[in-house]
């Protein structure tokens, strides 16, 4: 599950990615996507802390990507913002040995399962969403509209 900031943060990426030569300013993320613009802020910080983000100051500054949304896996954003990834295998990993045959099973289903979902993080993009994004605009369209591609 994503936490309500990485929710709040991939709202205003997606909104970045959608125009990535533009500095778009905290304010006009907050606006458009409707989220609290101090709240918005932090997290546009830790994100430029981490790399992936240029920031402008200035009238005509803000902030925009500093490389192709398809070079930013969600695994890069999520780090950027301080989750923890890798918390959850590691505590599945050190805990108590497992007692039966049963317990060595679901141990190793849940080791498998967290393998899988860091896997997928990395091998996610934020252009991977921009797209669905747009699918799920054109699926909204009154007209019916179709992404092909």
């Amino acid at each position: 599950m994503l936490s309500r900031q990485a929710s709040h943060a991939l709202k205003a990426l997606l909104g970045l990615a959608a125009r990535p030569l533009e500095w778009q300013s905290t304010h006009a993320l907050a606006t458009a996507h409707q989220l609290p613009e101090p709240m918005l802020e932090q997290l546009l910080l830790r994100l430029r802390r981490a790399g992936l983000l240029a920031g402008k100051r200035g009238r005509l500054g803000g902030y925009r990507l500093t490389r192709p949304a398809r070079d930013i896996s969600m695994e890069q954003i999520l780090a950027g913002l301080g989750e923890t990834l890798k918390d959850s295998a590691n505590r599945s990993a050190t805990s108590e040995p497992a007692s039966s045959p049963a317990d060595q099973v679901t141990h190793a289903l849940q080791l498998r399962l967290e393998r899988v979902r860091l896997k997928a993080l990395a091998e996610l993009s934020l252009e991977d969403l921009l797209f669905d994004l747009r699918s799920a605009v054109a699926g909204s369209d009154s007209e019916g509209g179709v992404m092909l591609g």
